[in-house]
Formats: C-alpha cells, sequence, structure tokens
C-alpha cells in the first residue's frame, strides 16, 4: 500500500504507541456515588477523542491492578462518610486528574494493556493471551512435534504480541519460546467494528511478508538470535526460539527474571546499577556490528532496546527482527517523533542505542531526552557517545551513522573474537519490497513529526497569546490606543468645528455683494475674530 493511501476496506491503521491523554471534564452525582466524565485523546488531533464514564471504584480497581509496577501511584484516598460532598467531589476530581496525568506520562505504563483498556475500552477489551493461546493450539495440531507448557504472561510490552513456553515432543528437557502476534479488531464510537492491519508501519504485500518472515531462520549472525521456525499469513505470525534462562540484557541491567511481567520487571528496579566499562564497550560494539551488517543488507529495523537484545554469555545477540516486517512501531517511537532530524530508519537506530547505552552505563533510562547534562560515567569516551545521540545539540542537529559510532574511542579498540561468517541471503525481488516498505516507514515517521511540529508551533503561540505578561502588554497597548483615539477624535471634532465656523464666517458677508454688483477691488471684509 503506498504512503498515506487510505487502507483498504475494513482494514485500519492504529498506533498503539501514539500517547493517550485524559481530561476529567465533569463529574456527576447519582443517588449512591459519582461518575467523572473524562475527555480522552489519542495524539495531538483533538478530532481523534472519545468520552469515558468512570467511577472511583475503576479507578481504584486499576490502581490495584498497577500495584505490580511497585510505583507509589497518586490515587487519591477513599473516604466512606462524605463522598458525596460538593468540595470533596471537586477536591478529589483534581486527584483524580493528577493520577491520569502520571500514568499517561509514565512510558512504560502509558503503553501497557491495563491502561489502554481503562482509556480505550473500545479497542482494547479483548483478552489477547487467550485468542493467541486459541489460534496457537489450532497451529499445532498440524505441527504435533510441538507442546505449549505455559503461557509467559505479559513478559513484554507489546499488547497484541504474546508469548508461549515450548517443548519438542521427544527433547522435553529442552524449552524454547514462541511469539505470537495478530492484528486485532477495533471499534470505533459510531459502532463501526473493522479488522485492523498488523501494524501502521506494514507496507509489504501479504506474499511478499510471508516470504521473508519464513526466511528468518536462515539468518545467520553471531550477534542475532537465530529463529527456530517462523511461519506467517495475511493476519499473523509464528516464530519460535530457543528460551534463555538468563534473560535479556535489560534482565541483566535489573537483576530481573525472565519470565517475570513487564512491569513487575523494569518499572521500579529495586536495585540501580549500571553495567562495567569493558561490558560497555562490547556489548557496544557487537549491536553496532549487527545494526551495520543489517543496514548494509538493506534490513529495516527500528527496534532496538534493551529487552531486544539477548545475552549468550559476554555476547548480545539481537532480538525480533520481525518486528519491521509485520509493521510494528518502535518503543521509543514517542521520543523520536519529537525530533524531525531523526528521520531515516538508521538514525532510529542510532538514536535507541543512544537510549540503550545511557540503561547500560547508568542501570536506568534518561528522565526525559533530549538529556541537558550526564551524569558521571566510568569514562568520558561514554559520555562522548551519549552527547552524540541523546544531547540537545544531537537531537536538533540530526545522529552520527553507524560506521561513525563504530570510529568512535569507545568502541574502536574493542576486539572481537567470533569466527562465525555471518550469512543472510535475500532475494533480489524481496530485497526491493523491502527498500520500498522502508521508504513509506519514513515518509510516515516524517509526516508524522511534520505535523508534531506545526502542532507545538501552534500551542506555543497560543499558549504565549494567553500568558499573564501578554495579557498586560495587551492591556498597556489597548489603553494607549485608546487614549491615542481619543486624542484623534479631539483633533477632528476641533477641526471640523473650524471649518464650520468659517464657513459661517464667509456667509456673513453675502449682504455686501452679489453677482450683479461685484465688490470693487479697493473694497475688503474683515472677519470678527474668534
Amino acid at each position: 500500500m503506498a504512503f498515506m493511501e487510505k487502507p483498504p476496506a475494513g482494514k485500519v491503521l492504529l498506533d498503539d504507541t501514539v500517547p493517550l491523554t485524559a481530561a476529567i471534564e465533569a463529574s456527576q452525582s447519582l443517588q449512591s456515588h459519582t461518575e467523572y466524565i473524562i475527555r480522552v485523546q489519542r495524539g495531538i488531533s483533538v478530532e481523534n477523542s472519545w468520552q469515558i464514564v468512570r467511577r472511583y471504584s475503576d479507578f481504584d480497581l486499576l490502581n490495584n491492578s498497577l500495584q505490580i509496577a511497585g510505583l507509589s501511584l497518586p490515587l487519591p484516598p477513599k473516604k466512606l462518610i462524605g463522598n458525596m460532598d460538593r468540595e470533596f467531589i471537586a477536591e478529589r476530581q483534581k486527584g483524580l486528574q493528577n493520577y491520569l496525568n502520571v500514568i499517561t506520562t509514565n512510558h512504560i505504563l502509558s503503553n501497557c494493556e491495563l491502561v489502554k483498556k481503562f482509556l480505550d475500552p473500545n479497542n482494547y477489551s479483548a483478552n489477547y493471551t487467550e485468542i493467541a493461546l486459541q489460534h496457537v493450539s489450532m497451529f499445532f495440531r498440524s505441527e504435533p512435534k510441538w507442546e505449549v507448557v505455559e503461557p509467559l504472561k505479559d513478559i513484554g510490552w507489546r499488547i497484541r504480541k504474546k508469548y508461549f513456553l515450548m517443548k519438542i515432543k521427544n527433547q522435553p528437557k529442552e524449552r524454547l519460546v514462541l511469539s505470537w502476534f495478530e492484528s486485532s479488531v477495533y471499534t470505533f464510537g459510531n459502532g463501526i467494528r473493522l479488522q485492523a492491519d498488523l501494524g501502521p508501519d506494514k507496507y509489504l504485500s501479504d506474499k511478499d511478508f510471508q516470504c521473508l518472515i519464513k526466511l528468518l531462520p536462515s539468518c545467520l549472525h553471531p550477534y542475532i538470535y537465530r529463529v527456530t521456525f517462523a511461519t506467517a499469513n495475511e493476519s499473523s505470525a509464528l516464530l519460535i526460539r530457543m528460551f534463555n534462562e538468563k534473560g535479556t540484557l535489560k534482565d541483566l541491567i535489573y537483576k530481573a527474571k525472565p519470565k517475570d511481567p513487564f512491569l513487575k520487571k523494569y518499572c521500579n528496579p529495586k536495585k540501580i546499577q549500571g553495567l562495567e566499562l569493558q561490558q560497555i564497550k562490547t556489548y557496544g560494539r557487537q549491536i553496532l556490528e549487527v545494526l551495520k551488517f543489517l543496514h548494509d543488507k538493506g534490513f529495516p529495523y527500528g527496534h532496538l532496546h534493551a529487552s531486544n537484545v539477548m545475552l549468550d554469555g559476554d555476547t548480545c545477540r539481537l532480538l525480533d527482527l520481525e518486528n519491521s516486517l509485520l509493521g510494528l512501531p518502535s518503543f521509543y517511537r514517542s521520543y523520536f517523533t519529537q525530533f524531525r532530524k531523526i528521520n531515516t530508519l538508521e538514525s532510529v537506530d542510532v538514536h535507541c542505542f543512544g537510549h540503550l547505552l545511557y540503561e547500560m552505563t547508568y542501570g536506568r533510562p534518561p528522565d526525559s531526552v533530549p538529556v541537558d547534562s550526564f551524569p558521571p560515567a566510568p569514562s568520558m569516551a561514554v559520555v562522548a557517545v551519549l552527547e552524540s545521540t541523546l544531547s540537545c545539540e544531537a537531537c536538533k542537529n540530526g545522529m552520527p551513522t553507524v560506521s561513525r559510532l563504530l570510529q568512535m574511542p569507545l568502541f574502536s579498540d574493542v576486539l572481537l573474537t567470533t569466527s562465525e561468517k555471518p550469512q543472510f541471503k535475500i532475494p533480489t525481488k524481496l530485497k526491493e519490497a523491502l527498500k520500498i516498505a522502508k521508504e513509506c516507514i519514513e515518509k510516515r515517521l516524517i509526516e508524522e513529526q511534520k505535523q508534531i511540529h506545526q502542532h507545538r508551533r501552534l500551542t506555543r503561540a497560543q499558549s504565549h497569546h494567553g500568558s499573564e505578561e501578554e495579557r498586560k502588554k495587551r492591556k498597556i497597548l489597548a489603553r494607549k490606543k485608546s487614549k491615542r483615539s481619543a486624542i484623534e477624535n479631539s483633533e477632528e471634532h476641533s477641526a471640523k468645528y473650524t471649518n464650520s465656523n468659517n464657513s459661517a464666517g464667509s456667509g456673513a458677508s453675502s449682504p455686501l455683494t452679489s453677482p450683479s454688483s461685484p465688490t470693487p477691488p479697493s473694497t475688503t471684509v474683515e472677519h470678527a475674530p474668534f
């Protein structure tokens, strides 16, 4: 499908990573409880908004579910007596608004299924784990050598990508992990239900998509985690890899257990500690090498983050190459859409590498991006790379290339000892399909960045125009204008009065002269002074 072309009938494109904002517009008291009317908006478009009604008990239920994250969330306390008083309701509404602000601005919470279902029940009401289990069970009827051991519930952040622990029947001690992603059905305010495409960035034809997915097990690289089996149809994809008990790079950084839910593992780590300098150098070099390999092959990635890097001893191996084929948006998309210079998939990978390097160095993600100043690091060479990828100047002027990062002092002296030769043969036809898909992904990104930039300019202008200082300036200017206008009116009135008297004076001389009796040249008429 060409860029910005309308999706086919019955298909919608919904980006799950577009931030949701929520504002309580009003409250209404019923016989025994109070309901809060909330306006929810997806992204920057006011038109893409809807109303939901929630009671305090709904907030309390959500908050209880989010306790797994280990965060102290500011939900207003319960009150049994006097909870219908007008003043109390107004105060509670302020508290609930603050609560909504906190969960919608937290990067991990805002993308989790619990919050999405609370704010957008029409589009996130399905039981995705149950749906995935049904389809996976049907698939294995024709593939009897594998068996599902258990669902790995919520170990990832994607709402519609589910994981299952597997085993091979004739090798019962060996464990594998199956990942399943399927398109979903979205319901709009007018009640229309439409089947979504796999992801908003899926620009491959169904045939090319299925061929490329099935090609992934043939990809051999020392820093890519190998796919054991892969298959797909027009609406879903299934991939199997070996299960790694040690988990991902993020699990190492956060001292987390791989099978635990994403919220529990990463929202509020108990111990914040970065990696050793040599680990940072080695892991960073390995990740950059595989990014360069993919870019040279023309294979779009765009999904680098610490949970997509598997650890195998002292070796990092990249995960989830299928995400770009599925058209899924990046974990960090809400960050780099703010910067118009990050507009290619290579620059996206480099910016995401900056996030990853920050986590490896400090044991936690940056509080905000761009980063104004960096805490002390094990080496100034680390700070130099971070500044080139996360600083205000970098975000404003653009990212370095992967090749440039490899030449920087932090990575240039790292010796890689692997002897495995990379192999990934992509037929010419599929390379051309990937090239077109990559261009379409970048075009959508540029268009979204343009819209966000225009929205920010308009918002700043409106904010500036409505500021107290600007209102004072306008009042002063209005008074000056009014005063000047009064003076001009007074002068104009005076001039009219003068002209009127002059005309009256000219009329008084008429009896002394007439057309038939012209005034002799020697005769003069003097006007009386005013």
